[in-house]
């Protein structure tokens, strides 16, 4: 078993120890997760957890937030920014999350880094350990920076999403042979919350296996970027509690036109069921996603630890 592999199925002894409440934060106008990478791809989905929860929030890639905050949120410095990094080093996360202190906002920090330069440059600290072996590729870390920000947005994280997240990914890694089998153009599909988690699917894909790979809303997938489905098509479906009925029927449309599709938590080549709250389905079905990502890699003999062009942590001059 490979490093990559390894963290990925061995994430969940760290979830417990992430699970437990969180206060939640108070007084602010609107509340902006800031991250890059796959901090971003988590904060689009915590973003819309919040507004779920009748919290105002926005999700802004790091260098965004940092170069032109006004053209997200006019009176940016009344924000309460939520800034996730990985490392806690991140150039674009932690000069945001400086300029918005600085500016006068509340910024929270999640990491996995306690003694970061963003831990140190944070109101608030949201940390918990993560595997130690993890290398380049986000795996128990992204998954646990989720955790981390669903729990501070108020929302109960209950011990057997663990259990419901475990299953998932033994159940899709017997199915993983048949699907990658033949397939060279990857689509991953989630709305509301489940777009985040979408988006870091494909990411994870493409940094892992060198194949290129789009994420996208699923009603939108109609609108143009349905002509490049054939039978060399793999679509992820990530279903969502309040448009399952529409999301079947786009499934059903790509069936017809050759794709073969995995659905979590509904009607698919592949079904798995997910047996878990809805705010929590991205977070159960992420380290399934993770492996998807990882096994396309070996498929195609490529070493994940050291995955092209990437660095553990990105730092600008």
């Amino acid at each position: 078993m490979g490093i990559t592999e390894q963290t990925i199925f061995e994430q969940f002894s760290y979830w417990r120890q992430a699970i437990g409440p969180i206060a939640p934060p108070v007084g602010a106008a609107i509340t902006v997760f800031v991250g890059c990478g796959t901090s971003y791809n988590l904060a689009l989905s915590l973003a819309a957890l919040a507004n779920a929860a009748g919290r105002q929030a926005i999700a802004v890639p790091g260098g965004e937030w940092l170069a032109r905050p006004t053209s997200y949120v006019p009176d940016w410095t009344r924000a309460h920014v939520v800034a996730l990094s990985r490392s806690g080093t991140t150039t674009e996360t932690v000069a945001a999350a400086k300029a918005s202190r600085a500016a006068g906002g509340f910024v929270t920090a999640i990491t996995v880094e306690p003694g970061s330069e963003l831990a140190l440059n944070c109101d608030r600290l949201v940390v918990t350990p993560t595997h130690p072996a993890e290398g380049i590729v986000m795996t128990s870390s992204a998954s646990l920076m989720l955790l981390l920000g669903i729990q501070l947005l108020g929302y109960a994280v209950e011990p057997g999403v663990v259990d419901t997240a475990s299953a998932l990914l033994a159940g899709l890694d017997d199915r993983l042979p048949e699907l990658l089998a033949g397939r060279s153009h990857f689509v991953m599909l989630g709305g509301g919350p489940n777009y985040g988690v979408a988006v870091e699917a494909a990411l994870k894909l493409m940094e892992m296996s060198q194949i290129f790979t789009q994420a996208f809303h699923p009603l939108e997938y109609r609108h143009g970027p349905i002509s490049l489905v054939d039978e060399h098509t793999m679509a992820v479906m990530l279903y969502s509690a309040d448009q399952r009925q529409a999301e079947a029927t786009l499934v059903g449309e790509l069936q017809e036109k050759g794709a073969l599709v995995l659905g979590f938590g509904g009607p698919g080549d592949v079904s798995l069921s997910v047996s878990t709250a809805p705010e929590l389905a991205g977070l159960a079905a992420l380290p399934a996603l993770q492996l998807l990502g990882e096994r396309a890699a070996q498929s195609r003999n490529i070493d994940t630890v050291a995955p092209r062009h990437l660095t553990k942590v990105v730092t600008l001059a």
